[in-house]
């Protein structure tokens, strides 16, 4: 069965592998999959990423954002929710949310023995800049090249 917008299978929807980050931060990422549903449904406000994180692998440095709410709803699978308060089992069904502006990083970790998939939902503010609690990182708005930089502002 084919689907016309504004359905679509998730499935059909090319899956990134990439990550911006520069190493040393790369590789404990990848591989993992991030397929950008907002966009194949052609929304501009808000940001919906269905993503893959593989066993062993994290979902970013941890982190907050100056100007997005960040919201995460797992799908399938085990993570670990880590936060200045410590680290929280989520399995399928649970959810997380994360306010612009307040400073305690969140990460993912996948230390299942199975991969996580989980759906990854915020609104698209150009203003947004994102600031890492435990890595020497800095991601910088569009004006900056949106480019990932050292906390000093040097580029890497």
């Amino acid at each position: 069965m084919s689907l016309k917008l504004p359905a679509l299978d998730p499935r059909t929807v090319e899956a990134r592998t990439k990550s911006g980050y520069p190493e040393p931060y790369r590789s404990q990422v990848l591989p993992r999959e991030k397929r950008a549903l907002g966009d194949a449904c052609g929304l501009t406000k808000i940001g919906i990423n269905c993503t893959t994180l593989n066993p062993g692998k994290v979902s970013s440095m941890r982190h907050w954002h100056s100007h997005e709410d960040e919201f995460v709803y797992v799908l399938e699978g085990e993570i670990i929710l880590k936060t200045d308060a410590g680290e929280q089992t989520l399995t399928s069904g649970m959810c997380a949310g994360f306010k612009a502006g307040v400073t305690d990083g969140h990460q993912f970790l996948n230390r299942s023995a199975r991969p996580a998939v989980y759906l990854e939902v915020s609104n698209r503010d150009p203003l947004d800049t994102g600031d890492y609690a435990d890595a020497d990182l800095r991601w910088n708005p569009p004006e900056h090249r949106g480019k990932f930089t050292r906390r000093n502002g040097e580029p890497y």
